[in-house]
């Protein structure tokens, strides 16, 4: 194929997080000689900015943010179909529910192909929450492709028998050369640390799948007092969260950082990564996490389990359980050999199997497969 092919990534319109980054992480690696990549989200909110535009742009990607207000709007399958035809876009590449359905109906009776990624179930979702992802599963054959990021997320799909020959695994990746480029620490991980403090990190959503009221709990029961939480990222569950900190009396032990662009620089200096999720794709913060040389502590579930062997690669604790989660801290802090040969064992398995070149060399394959197939 002599031109490039153009390729639309549609993702989310709020918030920069594990989806969002692995957009960014995939284009930036793709070949620019053969692919021309956008990034590009539906804007559901007046009066707002598609995080994941802006950082894109910043990064000399070309953008397209479509209008069309509320949840599900025709009027996004317009525009983005428009903007299909206008800009000559060869495959739009989804990343949930509503884009996969946008999606699909945007591309009906054109030539673009449309590849869908999955990047997780919700584990105990609300009816509501359930609805949309059956719905968006249901549509799955329908689509050109289909490539779940995880051998957890692969298996389930792999039965269905109108899916077969549109589904392909290509295991998740993450840009080592962002992680390891960073080589300052937060500041405000400094003060913690100069005063004798366990900075326990974690980046990601504030939701009620994190599991982050676990953290808390296994804080206030079995920790001790230097142990200090340092929460990075915004939420739905946010001020819940704060008020279960205030109930159970360790707002000293735990802060709330927000939203961080330098949110490296605050991985940097973590003693450790918890992730007490209740469910997971495969985490992109472990596998940053991982890169970073931060020892991980999270939840014995599927997406975890396709990172963490325990007691090699990481620390794995009983989903749910308090107590066994800060067993797993406390076994860190206080082993520094098997500390080290964490770090040693995650960092050689993300190089091996989970960088961002490997990945995005595999999608180019795939969209090159797809363009010269009948």
């Amino acid at each position: 194929m002599s031109k490039k092919i153009r390729v639309l990534q549609l993702g989310s319109p709020s918030g920069l997080y594990g989806a969002e980054r692995w957009i960014l992480a995939l284009v930036k690696h793709l070949d620019k000689d053969c692919i021309e990549s956008w990034v590009g989200a539906i804007q559901d909110t007046p009066n707002t900015r598609s995080p994941l535009c802006e950082e894109a742009a910043k990064l000399g990607f070309a953008t397209l943010e479509i209008e069309a207000y509320g949840r599900y709007s025709f009027s996004s399958i317009v525009a983005l179909r428009a903007a299909i035809k206008k800009h000559a876009i060869d495959i739009i590449h989804t990343h949930g529910y509503k884009t996969d359905i946008v999606g699909f109906f945007s591309t009906l009776g054109s030539d673009c192909k449309v590849v869908s990624t999955p990047h997780g179930w919700t584990e105990k979702p609300d009816p509501k929450l359930w609805c949309y992802e059956v719905i968006d599963r249901l549509f799955f054959p329908f689509l050109d492709a289909v490539v779940p990021l995880s051998m957890g997320l692969y298996q389930p799909l792999s039965h269905w028998p109108f899916l077969r020959h549109k589904l392909f695994l290509v295991q998740n990746g993450v840009d080592m050369s962002e992680v390891q480029q960073t080589n300052v620490v937060a500041e405000e991980i400094l003060a913690l640390k100069a005063k004798g403090q366990l900075v326990i990190g974690y980046i990601g959503r504030l939701t009620p799948g994190k599991g982050l009221d676990v953290l808390f709990n296994a804080i206030a029961q079995y920790g001790d007092q230097h142990w200090h939480v340092a929460l990075v990222g915004e939420g739905e569950q946010e001020q819940e969260l704060r008020a279960m900190v205030a109930a159970l009396g360790i707002e000293r032990q735990v802060s709330f950082f927000g939203f961080r662009p330098d949110r490296l620089a605050f991985l940097k200096g973590f003693d450790l990564f918890a992730l007490p999720s209740r469910s997971e794709g495969i985490p992109r913060c472990l596998m940053e996490s991982m890169t970073a040389e931060v020892p991980v502590v999270a939840s014995d579930i599927p997406g975890c389990r396709n990172l963490i062997e325990h007691e090699k690669t990481g620390l794995l604790f009983e989903l749910d359980n308090v107590e066994a989660l800060a067993r797993a801290i406390k076994q860190l802090e206080s082993d520094e050999s098997e500390k080290a040969q964490l770090i040693d064992e995650a960092k050689q398995l993300i190089n091996n199997k989970y960088s961002a070149s490997r990945m995005a060399e595999e999608y180019q394959g795939l969209f090159l497969d797809l363009l010269d197939s009948p």
